[in-house]
């Protein structure tokens, strides 16, 4: 996450509670809206862009509006919506917060046409160019007979896999109402949750695998801790959802039809899942850690043994050697013709005996 740190802007301090301000990377592309209407018999499609088309529908058959906005940088975009939903300020301040923590809100009062929930989270891609976990912005606006979804930025279109099962008019979406839309769409954000966990899991096999075969280097330890900071990272953003998914189900909202309850309650186990392996990976790090450690001073600690023993054999020897070379005239073995011969056999007489020695205390 290093390269959001170095560049979000902060909230400039000493605004007022609401004050529409962008808080994120920036952003080089004008915001996209894409209306998506549909029900049971029919849907329609406005990939225009425009603001003229976030309008609720008027009259006709029931429908349910779906504005999916891609872009949260342009604060007069974000305050025309929030005007022709009469949504609340503090919400929309939220939108634009990159930094918001995942939460649930409840808006019911008298500054907002209808009762709306507000939910943020954040969707996950692993980036294998920085090798680490990036995070996406992500906010729904849930209403009685809509639901506006908020992307932070187009790395490609997070929600494709829904609006195809729209077109497709497969599966229980277009049959049931926005509060369906919206746990499909969080269901879509948690379970690329589980691609990014596989490709963590994955590492941490690697990982291990090459502790293992003692072929772990200093790149090993950098890749540890990498691992442990996209653990603590992805923690982070997945465990509030258990707190979020189970407000959403005890409060009492209208917005919330019953036959949604058993998919959120399917949801809560999923994230409850993630967690758990999250909480599994990251009691492996220290473990892993502790056998890298150990592995590294099992081989300095064989190294020594190596050096050890040798210089114990050679000790001896370099004493000897040292004795006769010193040449004094009055040592009497510098004047025997077989001296050297003698010294040598002392010498290799010492080695073969002390390597015997040592192999019997299996020192070697």
């Amino acid at each position: 996450m290093s390269r959001r740190r170095n560049k979000s802007f902060k909230t400039q301090v000493g605004t007022s509670p609401g004050t529409l301000t962008y808080v994120g990377q920036e952003i080089d592309h004008a915001t996209h809206i894409q209306r998506i209407e549909y029900n049971e018999t029919d849907y329609n499609v406005d990939d225009s862009g425009k603001l003229s088309a976030c309008k609720l529908p008027n009259g006709g058959a029931p429908h349910v509006l779906w504005l999916d906005v891609d872009g949260i940088h342009e604060a007069p975009v974000v305050a025309t919506l929030g005007h022709q939903f009469r949504l609340h300020p503090l919400l929309l301040e939220d939108v634009m917060n990159t930094e918001q923590k995942p939460k649930v809100d409840f808006y019911d009062d008298d500054r907002v046409s209808s009762p709306v929930i507000y939910v943020t989270m954040k969707m996950l891609h692993h980036d294998p160019r920085q090798h680490e976990v990036d995070a996406e912005h992500v906010s729904f606006v849930l209403g009685p007979t809509f639901l506006l979804s908020f992307q932070e930025e187009r790395t490609g279109d997070i929600f494709t896999p829904v609006l195809e099962r729209i077109r497709a008019s497969a599966g229980k979406t277009r049959r049931n109402g926005p509060d369906y839309l919206l746990y499909s769409l969080m269901d879509l954000i948690v379970d690329n949750y589980f691609v990014v966990l596989d490709n963590i899991g994955e590492k941490l096999d690697a990982v291990e695998d090459r502790i293992v075969q003692e072929l772990a280097g200093r790149e090993t330890l950098s890749m540890l801790y990498a691992l442990k900071r996209e653990i603590t990272i992805m923690r982070r953003y997945v465990s509030p959802l258990r707190d979020m998914l189970n407000a959403l189900q005890r409060e009492e909202s209208a917005l919330i039809k019953d036959h949604t309850d058993p998919f959120l309650r399917d949801l809560a186990d999923h994230v409850n899942q993630i967690v758990d392996t999250l909480d599994t990976y990251r009691e492996l790090i220290p473990g892993l850690l502790d056998v890298y450690l150990s592995t590294t001073s099992n081989r300095m600690n064989a190294v020594m043994k190596t050096l050890t023993v040798m210089s114990s054999i050679f000790l001896p020897l370099t004493f000897i050697a040292g004795i006769y070379g010193m040449n004094f005239d009055n040592m009497p073995e510098l004047h025997t013709r077989t001296g050297y011969f003698w010294a040598l056999g002392v010498m290799g007489a010492i080695f073969v005996g002390m390597i015997v020695y040592f192999r019997k205390q299996k020192w070697i």
